[in-house]
Order: C-alpha cells, then structure tokens, then sequence
C-alpha cells in the first residue's frame, strides 16, 4: 500500500475522522466501494437506496457522499436535491450509468461536485475524485475562514474610522491599536518600531504580517500633513492591505508578493477616494526561504538605509508618491537580505530633528550609530528627540533586522 501513489495522497487527510456514505442499490458495486475506501482508512455508511440513504445522510452528517442516480423508491437526483439544500457545502458524487450524459449534466446544475460512470473498471478513478472533492471542502473551509477573520478586522476598522471622526484622543488610541507590536520575532527576522505624533493621531504608519508561512511583508508610510485627516489616510491604508492578502489566502493571486503591484493599486484606491492627501510609502516582502527582499518605493523619503556589518547606505530608487498621479508607475527592486543585515526605515519628521530648526538632508541620517543589536530607544536618542519641546511633525523609526543565530 505505500507504494501506491493515492496512498501518498491520501496521506495528507485524516481519513479516519472522514465519513462517506455511499448510496447505491447494487450490492456488488457498493461492496467494491465500502472495501476500497476503507483500505484508506475512511469511515465509510452505506445505504442501499435513495430513502435511507437520506435518512443516514441526515443522522450521521458525513463529510462526503457517492449516491447512484437510477435506484428504487427514490432516486438519485431526489438525494443530491436534498442535500444541496440542506448541507450545500457537502460534496456529492453522483454514479451514473455509461449513455445517461442527460443525467450528468442535470446532477451538476443541481449541484453535484462531481460524477462517475459505471462500471468501475478502475477504482483509483473514484479515489481521485474523492481526493479533489475533499481537498476542494478542505480550501472552501480555509477560505470561509479568512473570510471571517478579514470581515471581523475590516469591521473593527471601520468603528475605529467611526471613532476618530467623533474624537481625536480616542481616535489616538485606536491608531494606536492598529499598529503592530513594538518588538516582534518571525522566524529569523526582527521587527522594532516607534511612532511619535506630533499631535494627538498621526500621520505616519507601519506594519508588519506574516503572509503566508514563506513570506513577510512590511511598510512604512507617510501622509501629507498631520492630524485627523491624515490619521484618517493611514488607518484606510490598513484596510486596503487587506484585500491583496485576502486575495491570495483564498484565491492565490499573487499580486500582495509583488510591491510594485500593491503600490499601482493603493494609488488608484488613493486617487479614486479623493482624501485631498498624497502618500509616501515603502512596502518589502521577504522571502524567508531564499532571504531575499522584494520591494518598492512610492517616494518614500528619507529612503531606508541598509546596514550590512558596519556598512549603511542608502537605497538607490526614489518613485512617485501614491495618490498624486493618476499615471504613476512602480517598479519591484530584490536584493539580497543577507545573515546580521538590517533595514532602517524613518519618516522625514526625523530630519527636522536631528539639528534644531533646520532641516538636514537624507544622508545625515548615516551619521547614526546604529549596530546590530541596538535597539529603538538608543536610536531615537541619538535623533534629539528628548530636546524638542513639541515635535515639528510625526516621527517613526522602523528597523527590520536578521538573526540566524538567535537565543
């Protein structure tokens, strides 16, 4: 049995917390089902017509049902009606007999997964389908699942919208809680942060997020001006983050893992929602299998730094801010996301900071000391932050960092 390749398949199901149960009136044909599917470890119910077969299908709730369409006292298309409607995310296999292709076609528009015709020469025929029936419920369930969590987080952000609106010390505190964790671990990389408003909200963000178990992405924005209406643009980025991810949890479109492609569609949301605001935006995705960094830059400024052992340099590409140009274009940029290597990212409020009334140019920003292991605090205070009596504007620094080695 280990050398058959359905075996290997069937491996990744737990086949004996799996239920089927199979509706056929020929005894021999619904025998040959029962002794192959249990050789795969599946609970398997068996029915020899359409009545008790309903009945079964109704005591005992199997994950997955094979009904016969032609049997006594009630037939097949009668069953699968049924169930459709009571338990539509139930998969039914209709067997069919060989000639009765009207038969089939009417089973599918009624709402059948899939059909098989008899005779059954080859039974591996009927464990494919089983296969892909289940694997299909499977990803449908993964999906609904999604779905949920991403309606519940969109609905929390729209009471937060809500709240900011009305009041801007609450809306504070709802910012607040959209951001991620100051410090965090995934795998072998580090993400630290703060964010310092100038006012009560803010209008620089961040996040961090695991996209599925290879990649993580992350950004950092900055909206024009500062304020509610700002705060406003940055907590409406966090929702529309959300569709790329949602859409390649459930659909695979991989669009979320290309930078350049998420920064062409938050300009045309930012465009289309008319905030009177423009966005400055670096967005990476990290793939942690090969340690590489994807990312693109949507005028971005200061531009991150990456820090290779005591090596920091600027990066190299500039682009458009997001929301200013209908016909703005972004392009993705990979280099390699080397062992002890960090990315230090700051919004230009840091640049009013770093010399008292006067703002300094982006390459000042190398003159920080910054070491493998530092940590935000000792980075912010070399930013003389604790000298400002009121910052001039918001100020974020975002450090993304990998450890191989870590304790």
């Amino acid at each position: 049995m280990d050398t058959d390749p359905l075996f290997s398949t069937f491996q990744d199901l737990d086949t004996e917390n799996i239920t089927i149960l199979t509706i056929e009136d020929d005894v021999l044909v619904r025998q040959s089902f029962v002794m192959y599917l249990e050789d795969y470890g599946f609970s398997v119910l068996e029915a020899d017509n359409g009545c008790s077969g309903l009945a079964a299908f109704r005591q005992h709730q199997p994950d997955l049902v094979l009904c016969d369409i032609r049997m006594p006292e009630m037939n097949g298309m009668a069953v699968l009606e049924q169930i459709t409607k009571e338990s539509p995310d139930t998969p039914v296999i209709m067997i069919s007999g060989a000639g009765m292709i009207n038969d089939v076609v009417e089973s599918l528009k009624l709402g059948a997964h899939d059909y098989i015709v008899k005779p059954v020469t080859d039974l591996d025929v009927l464990g494919h389908a089983v296969k892909q029936a289940l694997s299909k419920k499977a990803l449908e369930s993964e999906n609904q699942r999604f779905k949920h969590e991403l309606e519940r987080a969109n609905l929390e952000l729209q009471s937060n919208l809500d709240v900011l609106r009305e009041d801007q010390e609450a809306g504070r505190r709802a910012q607040l809680q959209l951001l991620p964790p100051p410090e965090q671990k995934l795998g072998n990389y580090e993400f630290l942060h703060t964010v310092i408003p100038s006012l009560n909200v803010s209008g620089d963000f961040l996040d961090y997020f695991e996209i599925d178990e290879r990649y993580l992405g992350f950004y950092i924005a900055d909206v024009s001006g500062h304020g509610s209406a700002s705060a406003f643009v940055t907590m409406m980025l966090k929702s529309l983050f959300n569709q790329p991810i949602r859409q390649y949890r459930v659909a695979n479109d991989p669009a979320i893992l290309s930078p350049a492609k998420v920064l062409e569609y938050l300009n045309q949301e930012v465009m289309a929602a008319n905030v009177g605001k423009h966005v400055t935006l670096f967005y990476g995705v990290i793939d942690t299998q090969d340690h590489q960094l994807t990312y693109s830059i949507a005028g971005h400024y200061p531009r991150p730094i990456m820090m290779r052992g005591a090596v920091k340099e600027l990066l190299e590409v500039r682009g458009f801010p997001i929301g200013m140009f209908d016909w703005a274009t972004f392009t993705d940029h990979q280099v390699d996301f080397d062992e002890a290597m960090s990315l230090i990212m700051f919004s230009d409020g840091v640049l009013e900071c770093l010399q008292q009334n006067e703002v300094v140019p982006e390459h000042c920003l190398l003159d920080i000391i910054i070491r493998p292991n530092s940590t935000i605090l000792e980075i912010t205070q070399q930013l003389n932050l604790d000298a400002q009596n009121g910052l001039p504007d918001d100020v974020s620094v975002f450090v993304v960092r990998r450890h191989d080695h870590q304790n």
